[in-house]
Parts: C-alpha cells; sequence; structure tokens
C-alpha cells in the first residue's frame, strides 16, 4: 500500500507545548458551504492543489465540517486530470492540534451520540482517503501536529516537518486510544517506538520525526515559502519528481543528545515487552540503575495516564503491525464508539474534563489502578459490533483495486 511504503522508506539512523488537543465550543455538525469554506481555503497552482486548514483560533483542531470538505475536495482533485499532486498545510502557528475533543465531550453530554459518531466517520474516511490517494500528497507540518493532525497528514506520500512541528499521540491521558490511523502508522515504525509514543504521549520535535521515520523530510520554518514555491512551479505527477523537489529544499538533521531517539535500545528493551505491567518493571529497574531522568519522566507519564487507555493503546498498536490500514481504521472506530458511549468506562469523558474543561489535571479513572482493567474489558473494545452497531464502511475494494 501505498501509505506503507511512504512511511517506513526512511528508516532511523539510530538503533513545553499544548497538550494536543484544544478547549472548544460545540459546533454543529451540520455542514454549510460558507462555513465550511472559511475553515479550509485552497490554492491553485500549476499543476497541483493546496489545501489550507484555517481554523486558527483553534490550533486548526479538525471538526466535521472540516473533515467533509477535505474529503470532498480530495475526490475532486483526484478525477481531475489536471491536477498532478496535492499539497496540504495550515494558517497560524499549528498544521493541526488534533480532533476537536471539547466539542465531542459537550455532545456527549448534551446527549447526541450520533453526531460524535458522525463526526468521527467522516475524519476517519478521509483519512483513508489520504492513505490511498491515487496522487502524490504532501503535508508541510510547519506546527502542531498531534492526534488528528497526524491522521490527515502521516498516511501521505510526504510529510516535511521544521523547527517549529510538534508532534504527538496524547490520547491516553484523555482517557482515550491513539487513533486516526495511529495503530498503523505507530505499528510500522522501526522496533518499539510505536509502542513508547502511543503509551507515553510523549512530544517529537521535527528532527526526532525524520529520525523515526514519521517525517520524510525537514526543512527550516524560515524556508518553507521556498519550498511553496518550488512545489507550485512544478508540473508532474510524477512522485520521484515532488520528491527531487523536496529533496532539494531539505536539510540534513539529527536528533540532540536529550533525544528519545537516542535511547532506541533502552525503549526496545522495555516497550517489547508483553504488558503495561512488564513495560512499567522494566523501564523502574532501568532507572535505579541508570538514574536516567528520561526513565524517571517516562514513567511519570505513564502513571498519569488512564490504566485502561494505557492497555488499549498496546494492545491496538500490537495489532495493528497485523493489518492493513482500513482495519486499523474499522477497528479504531468500533474502539472509539465504545469510548464515547461509555460501555465500559467513562474515562474519555473523564479525562477531556480533566485535562480540557475543568482544567484540575486530576482525572479519577475507572479503573483507577492497572491491575483491576480486567482482559474482558479490554477485549470488549476490540469485538466486532454484530447487530447493534453499523462497522465504518471504507470503499476498501474500490480503492484498493487502483493502489
Amino acid at each position: 500500500m501505498q501509505s506503507l511504503r511512504a512511511l517506513i522508506k526512511r528508516r532511523s539512523v539510530f538503533q513545553s507545548t499544548p497538550f494536543g488537543f484544544r478547549s472548544l465550543s460545540v459546533q454543529s455538525c451540520d455542514v454549510t458551504k460558507d462555513d465550511a469554506e472559511e475553515l479550509v481555503l485552497v490554492e491553485g497552482k500549476a499543476s497541483s492543489r493546496v489545501a489550507v486548514l484555517n481554523r486558527t483560533d483553534a490550533l486548526n483542531a479538525l471538526n466535521t465540517k472540516m473533515a467533509v470538505r477535505l474529503k470532498r475536495l480530495y475526490e475532486s482533485w483526484e478525477q481531475d486530470p489536471d491536477i498532478g499532486f496535492v499539497v496540504v498545510k495550515a494558517n497560524g502557528r499549528a498544521f493541526c492540534a488534533g480532533g476537536d475533543v471539547v466539542s465531542v465531550y459537550n455532545l456527549m453530554k448534551e446527549g447526541k451520540v450520533e453526531h460524535c459518531k458522525e463526526f468521527f466517520k467522516e475524519a476517519y474516511s478521509f483519512m483513508y482517503l489520504v492513505g490511498t490517494y491515487l496522487k502524490p500528497h504532501v503535508a508541510l507540518l510547519n506546527g502542531f501536529t498531534m492526534g488528528g493532525g497526524a491522521g490527515i497528514s502521516i498516511p501521505g506520500t510526504f510529510r516535511v516537518a521544521t523547527n517549529k512541528t510538534v508532534f504527538a499521540t496524547p490520547e491516553t491521558l484523555i482517557g482515550f486510544h491513539p487513533d486516526a490511523t495511529a495503530s498503523f502508522y505507530l505499528s510500522h515504525l522501526p522496533g518499539y517506538i510505536g509502542e513508547y509514543l502511543a503509551l507515553t504521549g510523549e512530544k517529537l520535535t521535527g528532527a526526532e520525526m525524520v529520525a523515526c521515520g514519521l517525517a520524510t523530510h525537514y526543512t527550516d520554518s524560515a524556508r518553507m515559502a521556498l519550498v511553496e514555491d518550488r512545489l507550485g512551479k512544478l508540473v508532474t505527477d510524477d512522485p520521484s519528481v515532488v520528491e527531487g523537489c523536496l529533496e532539494e529544499c531539505g536539510e540534513l538533521v539529527y536528533p540532540d543528545e536529550r533525544s528519545s531517539m537516542r535511547r532506541i535500545e533502552t525503549i526496545d528493551k522495555c516497550f517489547s515487552l508483553g504488558t503495561v505491567e512488564e513495560i512499567i518493571d522494566a523501564l523502574e529497574s532501568e532507572a535505579s540503575i541508570s538514574s536516567d531522568e528520561w526513565c524517571t519522566a517516562t514513567l511519570k507519564r505513564l502513571k498519569e495516564a488512564s490504566p485502561l487507555g494505557l492497555k488499549l493503546a498496546l494492545k491496538s498498536i500490537r495489532e495493528g503491525r497485523y493489518q492493513t490500514l482500513d482495519q486499523c481504521l474499522i477497528r479504531e472506530y468500533r474502539m472509539t464508539i465504545r469510548s464515547i458511549t461509555k460501555q465500559v468506562s467513562s474515562d474519555f469523558s473523564e479525562g477531556v474534563r480533566a485535562r480540557l474543561v475543568d482544567k484540575d489535571l486530576n482525572p479519577k479513572w475507572n479503573p483507577p489502578r492497572l491491575d483491576l482493567v480486567s482482559e474482558d474489558m479490554v477485549e470488549s473494545y476490540f469485538a466486532p459490533f454484530g447487530e447493534s452497531e453499523p462497522e465504518l464502511e471504507l470503499p476498501t475494494k474500490l480503492r484498493e483495486a487502483f493502489t
């Protein structure tokens, strides 16, 4: 599949920012043309089109209107023979800081669960389109790229990071699971970096994204205008030509000495273990032997996260390693629906409340400890819906016939 080839093409040469979601007002899920056009702008170039995320007051957090408009634009551009490739970028200081989870939280409180489902259906469907797109896709990640922001960019062909890029999948810290294709792209990173990022929600810089393969190219943000200008003048549908342009504008960069990417051996040793409990025990052992502040900080993040969320994240990444993009999204949708409908736990709404609404940073997780999270609880999130709920429908057979 195109997205997987692009993701693993560049592997690592190595063996205090916002949380990643914004506190936003409730957004209606009804899509009006004018509103949608303001949220996602379009720039026409010689042989390409540029989608510009323009919800700057919310760090371009993704909502239903944006997902619907992006999907419609991409579908029309894919069918247009005069368009060779597609670029996505953003106005403001963020590429996309994630999904609008506070709006989802408020809709849940109002009993409008169907509106929440519609958001995730539209968002995941668009992400699948990006991951199976027939034309070269370039994402310019000049700013916060978290959660859903990664989902609409990383499955594509090329991802350009900068010195202003901040990546994270911080879902376990709000009682959720790494979604938006995260279980696919994280699980295909070298070694066990995917498990580390999924469980801890740790942030990565642009240089670190390149080192582990999440980004394909790097450039200083001051040169981003040059990158856009060069891309805008290309007349091609050849990914190698687009890649050559990005290479010419790119820079060689390495993570600094404090980076997690300099601790791949420790990450692989600890995060390759079979359970969350074993991972934590291994990190505690490493911390006692080496007195490494990195181990201490990693343990702190794990202990702040939802115990249920941690176990869901670990199983999700492990399953993603053997699944296709569409299978990951269908499974993530099952997990998401069970989170927003509180069938097993209310950790998602409690996590959003504690982190983003009341901001007391004191979530009451249920269950409160790892040893109280049963295997049956975890398995229930992964089970097919049966007749109780329709599965996420993706045009898998149609699109895979052409990819």
